[in-house]
């Protein structure tokens, strides 16, 4: 059986010749602004899968993520060091996530269907999102993309309805749970009401031990 060309251009992503290619690209990539059109996509094959398609109304943009911890402002009111609160504070949302919604910003008349990793170095991630103008000819003519004129559809990377926002809310795994989401839900409020309180709160602790089955 032989492959296609998107099975190759996998292959030559995941060779180590592309890593020294590569290389040289972020190198030039930190230097440009944080959100940059480009003409085409660094990785077809994953734009494809995205639904991207080379006609009017697709744009490509790259957006860079800075990595690591975030820092919140230190309190004014005296503490303890270990009180402060000021470092080790992770992002809520996935670096891919908080791209699509920078170039969604940047980019206010387009949607965004989808995005992908190309890249990493020591302070940046990089993404390369995929947008589609809902109001284009080219796009409303297209029976693929029709969905996008629906209303409800607007502004959807902000309600987490991208593959990434979903990921980050939980709608990609079911946590070893079969069932609908309503019974995933329940199961979830079942553990939170005998999870445990704080260990300076016997009460609470006592009354959710009572609850245990079998105790």
């Amino acid at each position: 059986m032989t492959s296609s060309m998107y099975n190759y251009i996998e292959q030559t992503w995941q060779s180590e010749d592309w890593s020294k290619v590569l290389r040289q690209r972020l190198i030039k990539w930190r230097r440009e602004p944080t959100i940059t059109r480009i003409d085409n996509p660094t990785r077809l094959n994953r734009a494809r899968e995205l639904g991207y398609k080379a006609k009017q109304g697709f744009i490509i943009a790259r957006v860079r993520v800075r990595r690591g911890g975030m820092n919140k402002p230190r309190p004014n009111s005296g503490r303890r060091p270990k009180r402060m609160g000021v470092y080790g504070y992770g992002p809520s949302k996935g670096y891919k996530w908080i791209a699509e919604e920078k170039a969604a910003r940047k980019f206010p008349n387009l949607e965004v269907l989808g995005s992908y990793y190309v890249g990493e170095d020591g302070m940046y991630k990089y993404y390369e999102i995929v947008m589609v103008d809902p109001s284009h000819p080219v796009i409303k003519s297209d029976p693929n993309l029709k969905w996008l004129q629906d209303p409800a559809n607007r502004k959807r990377v902000f309600r987490g309805l991208t593959s990434s926002g979903k990921k980050v809310r939980g709608l990609r795994k079911s946590r070893g749970l079969k069932g609908t989401i309503k019974q995933k839900w329940k199961k979830k409020q079942k553990e939170r009401e005998l999870k445990k309180g704080h260990e300076a709160n016997k009460y609470y602790r006592i009354q959710n031990y009572k609850k245990v089955p079998g105790k």
